[in-house]
C-alpha cells in the first residue's frame, strides 16, 4: 500500500492501547487515527476514522471483538479496513470465529514490536498475516467442523484451486514460487484470479474458502 497507513486500536486495557499508540507513532509511514476500549466504540471508530488497519483484542467486554470482526464484515462501508486480531492466545476458538468472522490476520500481544509493525505493513498491503503454524493449528480446527460447498470453487482451474490450497498454508507468493519452481508473478496472477472469482474481499478470506472447501496441495 502506497502512502501512509491510517491505524487504529481498540484493546480494553489503556495500558495497551497507550503501548501500541506509542510504538505506532515511531512509525514514519503510519498515521494514529484513534483508539476504542471496545467493540461498540470500535465500530464508531471505523465509521468516524475510517482506518487502513484496525488492531483488535479478541477478549473484550460487551461487544467482544468476534462480534466487532462480524459487523465491520457486514457493513459494506467498513470493508475497507482490514483488521488484525491482536491476542493472548496462539490459537484457540476465538480465533477460528475471527478468520471466520472477516480477520486479516493475527499477531500475539508479546510480539517483539517490529513484528507488530510488520503486521500493519503485511495487512495494509493486501496481504494475509498468518503464520504456518497458526495455521496448521487453525486447519485443525476446521476439519473438526468437516467441510463444506464454497461457491465459486467450481470456476477455479486445477492450477487455480492449488493456488488457494498453497495460499492456505500460510506461505507467501514468493514462498510458494520456491516451492513450486514458477515465477512468483505467476503464482500473483493465479491467486488474484481466485480471489475475483471466489470473490474473497482479501487473501485471509481466500484461506478461509480453502479450509471450508477442504483444498489441500498435492501430495
Amino acid at each position: 500500500m502506497a502512502g501512509v497507513i491510517r491505524v487504529a486500536v481498540a484493546d480494553d486495557q489503556a495500558v495497551v492501547r497507550m503501548g501500541l499508540r506509542a510504538m505506532l507513532e515511531r512509525e514514519p509511514d503510519m498515521e494514529w487515527v484513534g483508539e476504542a476500549a471496545d467493540g461498540a466504540a470500535a465500530l464508531a471508530l471505523l465509521r468516524r476514522a475510517r482506518p487502513d488497519v484496525l488492531l483488535l483484542d479478541i477478549r473484550m467486554p460487551g461487544t467482544d471483538g468476534v462480534a466487532t470482526l462480524r459487523a465491520a464484515a457486514g457493513d459494506p462501508e467498513l470493508r475497507g479496513t482490514k483488521i488484525v486480531v491482536v491476542t493472548t492466545f496462539a490459537v484457540d476458538e476465538y480465533v477460528f470465529a475471527a478468520l471466520q468472522a472477516g480477520a486479516s490476520g493475527f499477531v500475539l500481544k508479546d510480539s517483539a514490536p517490529d513484528e507488530l509493525v510488520n503486521a500493519v505493513r503485511v495487512v495494509a498491503a493486501g496481504e494475509a498475516l498468518l503464520s504456518p503454524s497458526i495455521t496448521r493449528k487453525v486447519i485443525g480446527l476446521f476439519a473438526r467442523h468437516g467441510t463444506e460447498p464454497v461457491e465459486g470453487l467450481d470456476t477455479l482451474t486445477p492450477r487455480e484451486r492449488e493456488m488457494v490450497a498453497w495460499v492456505a498454508t500460510g506461505r507467501s507468493n514468493e514462498e510458494i514460487a520456491k516451492e513450486l519452481v514458477i515465477s512468483p508473478d505467476t503464482v500473483r496472477t493465479h491467486v488474484s484470479r481466485a480471489m475475483v472469482k471466489l470473490h474473497a474481499r482479501d487473501r485471509a478470506q481466500l484461506v478461509v474458502f480453502a479450509m471450508r472447501a477442504g483444498l489441500a496441495v498435492p501430495g
